[in-house]
């Protein structure tokens, strides 16, 4: 059954189209008729919704920021396309504004290529908009990549790091780069290579939140999966073919339906919970809690599908050989060298309730990289926070974000004080 996984799923999809469109109909009638402020309406109307939401296929959301603040200046955002190859374009939040550009250095945000859209570091973006010229790794969809524009692995997508880095930094501004979660991996070996090259275009930081740089430390139950199972496991149960009538058919993928149910598998009894609420608020008429689930569930389910030479390569270079922290990896057959990386200075932060990336995984890369000075590094555990509050929420927006600034403006001004 595992090999037509994803051919059911496409057929159950389409199966509850009509049931989807009889939902939306009795939504339609029941708002515009004289019934909705009755409670078995408000039953009725909360039901349809709630199905519609869990039978539908959720789209590639968009980031949404329209403007920030730059010196002072209400200023509107416009996002271009600077850079594309057929599995990633880099997107720019262009600034509009009045007068000449403030003299403030570029940021790569490097997304982590794991299922969710770059969306997901909406959060991340906002915060720093105001203080840097950012941009961001948009990563494709493997579903919709046609087969002939060939295969994507882990050593692709360090390919494609350097080729951005090298292009922000043509024109000699001060690059620094972000990496979040499983991006900090692929992020680290790009600069390390680099280094290792002397190349002239290499950032002047790198930022690894919450990454399993070393996953052997503090392991979670995903890191523990990962080493039981074995990589002959994933091959068997979590590889599968891009049906008909996707752009990208006949391309072997890991579905990001399957990623998604194992988010939510670790976290049944809270999903549940959520969506019981959410029904409660729709009939006691609570539309602004109602509409913080819908902007919550609206990103967290859409998902993408990776390539299967991406997905299993990371599986089994990072969390079954451990590849990173053994100094067994590799990047086009040539040794990956961590202790190359000398001018890039490093910041690592971690969260103190992360049950992805455990306490310490992400701290293995100030171990592994001795040539960094110890005057251009740093490392921070935020208290309170899991996976997601390292890089967005409130805590990330007061705490972290601005730790992460003053962090680049010591490294601008190194005649500044660097305390935190």
């Amino acid at each position: 059954m595992d090999r037509y996984s994803y051919q059911l799923y496409e057929m159950l999809h389409l199966a509850f189209a009509p049931a989807r469109a009889l939902s939306e109909a009795t939504t339609h009638y029941f708002k515009s008729g004289p019934f909705g402020d009755y409670p078995l309406a408000r039953n009725i109307l909360a039901s349809a919704e709630l199905f519609e939401r869990m039978t539908r296929r959720y789209g590639k959301p968009t980031f949404g920021l329209d403007s920030t603040v730059v010196e002072g200046e209400e200023t509107p955002i416009t996002l271009e396309t600077v850079w594309s190859r057929p599995f990633c374009q880099l997107l720019r939040f262009k600034r509009e504004l009045s007068g000449a550009e403030p003299r403030q250095s570029k940021l790569l945000i490097v997304a982590p290529m794991s299922g969710h859209y770059a969306t997901l570091l909406r959060g991340t973006v906002e915060a720093l908009l105001p203080y840097h010229d950012v941009y961001i790794t948009d990563w494709a969809d493997a579903r919709a990549v046609p087969y002939g524009d060939g295969r994507f692995d882990l050593d692709d997508y360090i390919d494609y790091l350097v080729a951005i880095m090298a292009q922000l930094a043509q024109d000699g501004a001060p690059v620094h780069t972000l990496g979040v979660c499983q991006a900090s991996v692929p992020l680290i070996c790009a600069v390390a290579g680099m280094e290792a090259r002397n190349d002239p275009h290499i950032p002047e930081s790198m930022v690894l939140m919450g990454g399993p740089i070393d996953p052997r430390v503090n392991p979670t139950a995903v890191n523990r999966l990962a080493v039981k199972r074995g990589i002959g496991w994933f091959k068997q149960h979590c590889i599968h073919t891009v049906p008909f009538p996707n752009a990208g058919m006949g391309r072997r993928v890991y579905p990001g339906f399957l990623q998604l149910s194992g988010f939510m598998a670790m976290n049944i009894e809270r999903h549940v919970s959520a969506h019981l609420e959410m029904f409660n608020h729709l009939v006691e008429g609570d539309g602004d809690s109602a509409e913080k689930h819908r902007d919550f569930y609206d990103e967290y389910l859409a998902v993408m599908d990776l390539t299967a030479e991406f997905y299993l390569q990371t599986v089994e270079e990072i969390f079954i050989k451990h590849a990173l922290p053994t100094r067994q990896m590799r990047h086009r057959g040539e040794p990956v060298d961590l202790a190359a990386i000398r001018r890039t200075a490093m910041f690592t932060v971690e969260g103190e309730k992360d049950d992805i990336s455990g306490v310490g995984q992400t701290y293995a890369a100030q171990l592994l990289c001795p040539s960094i000075p110890q005057e251009r590094r740093m490392h921070l555990v935020q208290e309170g926070v899991g996976h997601y509050g390292v890089f967005n929420g409130s805590r990330y927006r007061k705490e972290i974000a601005p730790r992460i600034r003053s962090f680049f403006a010591g490294l601008e001004q190194p005649a500044a004080a660097m305390a935190l």
